[in-house]
């Protein structure tokens, strides 16, 4: 491939990133119902079509295109002054994001099954465990995910080759979905709170500055390797 064809699709990868974080604001805003307090408002809430729809297109789809958006920014500032940085905080979040994949499909295809089943009088279906693995695997993508984001800002910030707002805006977004977003939403009510989506939308509107900005200067990029 020549460079100007790599640079074409790391471009559009660019793009990918905003609508990403808009497809994972969109599957957070609606709160599922408290499992403990109204099992049967949950059960009914995550069985719903609506449930699975928001699941499946936004949290597994967005989840699946930032992976490719993540690849798009880290390629993009390879060259710039903070190139290190970039791919190093790249591979973070990519490997966390991926990692993030695990309850995500747990929560598209599982999780309507054990509302279904509760439904119908399975009670003790509310007493699944899942291993500690999984439990694990999530903390450590969130992590890898959290701390790639807020890194990946600050190459972003300090590249010269994109908008220094942009840049801070993208970590403020990162610490408002992740800590102040998921991480709190797990620590109180056990579902989302209203900053997770408004921490990925100010992490799509941060990647709407990143792509309108690498899409203007048309640079060249070389492929890898």
């Amino acid at each position: 491939m020549n460079p100007q064809d790599t640079g074409r699709w790391i471009r559009a990868g660019l793009w990918v990133l905003p609508a990403s974080w808009l497809l994972t604001a969109w599957s957070s805003l609606e709160p599922q119902p408290d499992q403990e307090i109204d099992p049967v408002a949950w059960a009914r809430f995550v069985s719903s079509d609506s449930y699975q729809v928001s699941h499946l297109v936004g949290s597994t789809g967005g989840t699946l295109l930032a992976v490719f958006g993540l690849f798009a920014l880290g390629c993009f500032l390879a060259g710039s002054r903070s190139g290190r940085l970039a791919l190093a905080s790249m591979v973070m979040a990519v490997a966390g994001t991926t990692l993030l994949l695990v309850p995500a499909v747990i929560s598209t295809f599982v999780t309507p099954a054990v509302g279904r089943a509760y439904l119908a009088g399975n009670q003790d279906v509310m007493q699944l465990e899942f291993p500690g693995s999984m439990s694990a695997a999530f903390m450590a993508g969130l992590l890898l995910a959290f701390a790639g984001t807020v890194l990946l800002g600050v190459a972003a910030w300090r590249s010269r080759m994109l908008p220094r707002w942009a840049g801070a805006l993208w970590v403020a977004g990162a610490v408002v979905f992740y800590a102040l977003g998921v991480v709190m939403g797990l620590a109180t009510t056990g579902s989302s709170l209203p900053t997770q989506s408004a921490g990925a939308a100010l992490l799509a509107v941060a990647a709407g500055g990143i792509a309108w900005r690498g899409t203007r200067k048309g640079r060249e990029l070389p492929p890898a390797g």
